[in-house]
Formats: structure tokens, sequence, C-alpha cells
């Protein structure tokens, strides 16, 4: 197994920010109908667009859960601005390991429910 692989398999079994938030600014849920995968984040924005905290709750896959962990990391103390700017593509190629197009919702569920919640 590859450095990445065990790097995305840590994330799967030891994931950061993992848990509801008790106070949080934005929510959001995404759901993959293709294979059941399903994130809520939460997160916690001051006024003025800074990410003060993030939190995550789902099940699924390694792929979209270390995903999520992965991107909580990147997101803590990062603001809209950057986070509107971070594409999906981006989020491909933070995890460095090959994503079939068959996999591709599952490593972007949790971005796309970041940005669903703050309506990027």
């Amino acid at each position: 197994m590859d450095l990445y692989s065990d790097i995305i398999l840590d994330h799967y079994k030891h994931p950061h920010h993992r848990g509801e938030l008790k106070k949080y600014s934005h929510r959001a849920v995404e759901y993959n109908p293709l294979c059941g995968d399903t994130i809520q984040v939460d997160l916690l924005v001051d006024r003025k667009g800074g990410l003060k905290d993030v939190g995550f709750v789902g099940s699924g896959c390694a792929i979209s859960q270390a995903a999520m962990s992965l991107l909580s990391d990147w997101l803590k103390q990062k603001n809209t601005g950057d986070i509107r700017t971070f594409s999906f593509d981006d989020m491909v190629k933070m995890l460095h390991v090959p994503i079939s197009p068959s996999r591709a919702k599952c490593a972007t569920l949790g971005l796309a429910a970041v940005k669903k919640a703050l309506k990027l």
C-alpha cells in the first residue's frame, strides 16, 4: 500500500473534526444516492467570513469520510473567499489517490455539503 492510501485509511479510521458542533452558524447535508454515503457538515463562521470551527457526521465509504476529514483540516482558519475558490478538482487533488469517475461524487461529497451550507 502506498503512503497516500495509508493516509486515506488513517483519516477514515480516525477522522479529524468528527462530531456535530454544539454552536454553528451553517449546516447542510449531502447524500450520494448512488452509494448511500451521507455527510452533514456544521460550520461556525464569524461576521467577517472567517471559519472558526468545523464538524461533521456521516457514514459511507473510506473515500467520502476521509475526504471530509482532510477537508476539515484545510478549512480550519480559512474564510469564505478561500472556500468559494476551492474547486471540486482541488478536492480530488488533495486526496493524492486516483479517483475514478464513479467515485468522484464520494470524493467531493463533503465539499458539496460545505458549499451548500455557505450557499456558495
